[in-house]
């Protein structure tokens, strides 16, 4: 039997992501991909690569989902309460690995068709970090079982928009939910339930790289004028990989702590 706390808090966490899903689609009409979204300030070409430095800043997203990738397949992670939890962070380092080339290859000659590769692996990669939070912090097994439906959910997202810009009529709405459901979901996750491992503050400091990512994102060619030699979006890409690194370390060197009387996975 499934604990009474365990319901409410599902039902709260459902209530929530209707209510932010309700908000975004209808506090604004459709949105168009803006047409100067594929104007970066940094066109420079190194070594016959177009836009060197937004391409080769891709590779540490690889490098780290390869690195997760590689550490759960070897047992080189922290001890899991649930075995199943691995699944999770499975997407999620799949998502970061699948980043790196599809973003490089957005970058070569950005346009539309290339940013839907783009954005579907970002999909995946932010699915996965939204299941593993509800695995640690409410439940593994309703988590597994809606994996496919938020992996369904990200990758719908990107082909809705990408449809919408082929006719016409360009919707970001869905994307822009997506993007960011989850950080305002696992944000309500570590606020109402208890950490069930060490070193929870990672977090943090993921969610800060994130925000910082998005900064310099917005700020691309001040950026780039000012330095002369780096852009907004390079930077992005290493602020943004950096907070992966974090999540890696995390997993890495984290450990179990003993469940709370009060949590539904005392006694398992």
């Amino acid at each position: 039997m499934i604990p009474a706390d365990t319901v409410r808090l599902e039902r709260e966490a459902l209530a929530m992501s209707l209510a932010v899903a309700a908000a975004v689609t209808l506090a604004v009409p459709p949105v168009a991909q803006w047409p100067e979204y594929h104007d970066f300030a940094d066109r420079r070409a190194w070594l016959g690569v177009a836009n060197f430095a937004d391409v080769a800043s891709n590779l540490p997203f690889s490098l780290t989902g390869l690195a997760g990738l590689a550490a759960l397949a070897r047992g080189r992670v922290g001890r899991f309460h649930d075995q199943r939890e691995r699944w999770p962070w499975a997407v999620f380092f799949t998502g970061l690995t699948l980043l790196g080339p599809a973003s490089a290859y957005y970058h070569l000659a950005p346009d539309d068709r290339g940013l839907m590769l783009d954005r579907l692996a970002m999909a995946v990669t932010f699915m996965g970090w939204l299941a593993i939070h509800l695995a640690e912090r409410l439940d593994v097994r309703l988590t597994l079982r809606l994996l496919p439906v938020l992996l369904i959910l990200g990758l719908g997202s990107v082909l809705y928009w990408y449809a919408t810009e082929l006719a016409g009529r360009g919707d970001l709405r869905p994307w822009g939910y997506v993007q960011f459901w989850p950080v305002l979901l696992v944000g309500w996750l570590v606020w109402r339930r208890p950490a069930r491992y060490t070193g929870s503050m990672a977090v943090a400091v993921v969610y800060a790289c994130y925000a910082l990512a998005l900064l310099v994102e917005w700020l691309d060619r001040p950026i780039f004028e000012a330095t002369g030699f780096v852009s907004g979006h390079t930077l992005k890409h290493l602020i943004a990989a950096a907070g992966c690194v974090w999540a890696l370390a995390w997993l890495m060197t984290r450990r179990p702590l003993p469940p709370m009387p009060s949590s539904p996975f005392a006694g398992t």
